[in-house]
């Protein structure tokens, strides 16, 4: 069956204006609320990326950075947030897309996020609908260990008032 709203690629764009507005929080803040922290993965060579290429070399495909304590200059943007951290004692200034992020987590409150690795991506968070010209192909879902692929159907009808 096509698709014709997008469904996924909404998805996508909404969990990434989640951690646009953790990040705006955090920046009109100069701090994290609270016991706030962020751990943001994002890939290294995706396009819009922008970072010391010593950096890249060392971090080839992903690269997780901390929000937390020490970091300067967090700006917030529609497409990419810019922050700089210390490096071996170094300040570096990082530019990264929302659409290169893989993972969002904030340990302090046991919260996460994973995003769908496009290849694709433009570096702008952009969301289109797809057609089936352009889908791709549909992946197994991955499924949480100790899960024996058993699926379960619940009818409504037990729900429902008589």
């Amino acid at each position: 069956m096509t698709d014709y709203i997008g469904y996924e690629a909404l998805t996508q764009a909404a969990m990434r204006g989640v951690v646009r507005e953790a990040l705006r929080e955090t920046a009109r803040n100069k701090a994290a609320p609270g016991e706030h922290h962020f751990y943001i993965t994002f890939r290294t060579k995706a396009p819009g990326v922008k970072m010391a290429e010593h950096l890249v070399e060392r971090f080839p495909d992903e690269m997780t950075i901390v929000v937390q304590h020490q970091f300067w200059d967090l700006e917030i943007f529609d497409g990419h947030f810019e922050v700089i951290l210390k490096f071996n004692g170094v300040p570096q200034h990082l530019s990264i897309p929302f659409a290169a992020m893989t993972r969002f987590v904030d340990p302090s409150v046991n919260f996460g996020l994973s995003f769908e690795r496009s290849d694709q991506a433009t570096g702008q968070d952009v969301v289109a609908p797809t057609t089936d010209s352009d889908a791709p192909e549909p992946e197994e879902p991955k499924r949480a260990s100790g899960d024996d692929g058993a699926s379960t159907v619940v009818s409504i009808d037990a729900f429902r008032r008589k």
